[in-house]
């Protein structure tokens, strides 16, 4: 388990256990007419015990003796006295004490042991996740160095004997594998900010339709083998989004739709505007809210006329560098778990499925729209 009490100071934590003894101790008092003095004894106990759930070892062991002697105190006969009478209220006295002791040590190495545990997991975890890093990027770094290095020495060392053709393709070469290379990095970083959890969406008004052929031109190349079919819905608004998060997201979907669905079939890229209330201008209305309202949600679409995903596998596409077991070779693994990542990161979901003629990328993001632009077309 895990709490922000262990934070605190253990001077602190000493003052609150002492402080939830006396207070436990004090409810049992105004019921001492109609319980046992021994009763006292197991909730005190017990009070020991989920202290020593929470917090360190010398606060637990100090509740451990607060909580013997204020049952000596306040409930063992003769009371307000330290004093024990009976051989048998001492005997137990002694096997409380011993016991609330016990208790709070064995408690404590549990958690001890527990932490350990997971501290032994979770470096077991990262040693597999850099292990899995390095071999799937052995490949895709080194794939593209290899040609950049290659036609660069190709250049340099025989441009005489090289023809303008062959000079042009070693330069095409090298603008693809920089650009191979600079997607990896782009991912790389990407997963390193979400890793770190400090992603805050810089949001501001954005032109879907603009984005949608902004990454339709960056994957020109891509894209010419496909039949793409682009499908906006008309007056779409403005929506406040994260420009450079959303486009990634667009264009990690569309680059994958590329490379695992066949050449010349159907992709499409759907985008359309979903609200839980009629839009309506109202004479009366202010400017503010005839432009702007929140409770939209910007769905957009990728569907592909491919294989689809194993049934088995659609749950773990998303997470950080899994492949699909019968995937091409290459590749880290990254991209669809920054999709995840990027679009949670607005408060939207990401939905995968199946469909009769291929596989389905739908994502749903709550945001604010404005339809300034629709108003000052009309």
């Amino acid at each position: 388990m895990s709490f922000n009490l262990y934070k605190i100071s253990r001077v602190t934590q000493c003052l609150l256990s002492a402080g939830f003894i006396l207070c436990i101790a004090g409810i049992c008092f105004l019921f001492q007419g109609v319980i046992s003095y021994k009763m006292p004894a197991f909730v005190l106990l017990l009070a020991v015990s989920l202290i020593a759930v929470i917090f360190d070892i010398i606060p637990v062991l100090l509740a451990a003796l607060l909580s013997a002697l204020t049952w000596d105190f306040f409930f063992i006969p003769p009371r307000f006295t330290f004093r024990v009478t009976s051989a048998e209220d001492a005997l137990l006295l002694l096997m409380y004490f011993v016991i609330a002791l016990i208790n709070s040590i064995l408690t404590h190495r549990i958690r001890r042991f527990e932490k350990l545990a997971r501290q032994k997991e979770e470096k077991a975890n990262t040693i597999k996740l850099y292990n899995t890093l390095l071999n799937s990027l052995s490949h895709e770094l080194k794939t593209p160095l290899a040609t950049i290095v290659g036609a660069a020495d190709n250049l340099l060392n025989e441009p005489r004997r090289l023809s303008d053709v062959n000079k042009r393709n070693l330069v095409v070469e090298i603008s693809m594998a920089s650009l191979r290379l600079n997607r990896q990095v782009e991912n790389l970083l990407s997963m390193s900010r979400l890793e770190s959890g400090f992603i805050q969406p810089k949001k501001d008004w954005c032109d879907i339709n603009e984005m949608i052929y902004a990454v339709v031109n960056r994957l020109e190349a891509n894209l010419k083998n496909y039949d793409l079919k682009i499908m906006i819905e008309e007056n779409l608004p403005l929506y406040k989004l994260d420009y450079g998060l959303i486009e990634q997201v667009l264009y990690n979907l569309v680059y994958n739709a590329t490379i695992y669905t066949p050449e010349f079939s159907e992709l499409y890229i759907i985008a359309k505007n979903n609200s839980n209330r009629i839009y309506q201008l109202d004479p009366d209305d202010t400017m503010q809210s005839r432009i702007a309202r929140e409770n939209d949600y910007l769905t957009l679409i990728i569907e592909d006329r491919g294989p689809g995903f194993p049934e088995d596998e659609l749950e773990k596409v998303f997470d950080k560098f899994y492949r699909l077991k019968n995937s091409k070779t290459g590749g880290t693994g990254l991209g669809l778990s920054i999709v995840k990542g990027f679009v949670e990161a607005h408060r939207g979901i990401v939905i995968l499925e199946n469909v009769p003629h291929g596989a389905r990328f739908t994502i749903e993001i709550p945001t604010e729209v404005s339809y300034i632009k629709n108003l000052k077309n009309e």
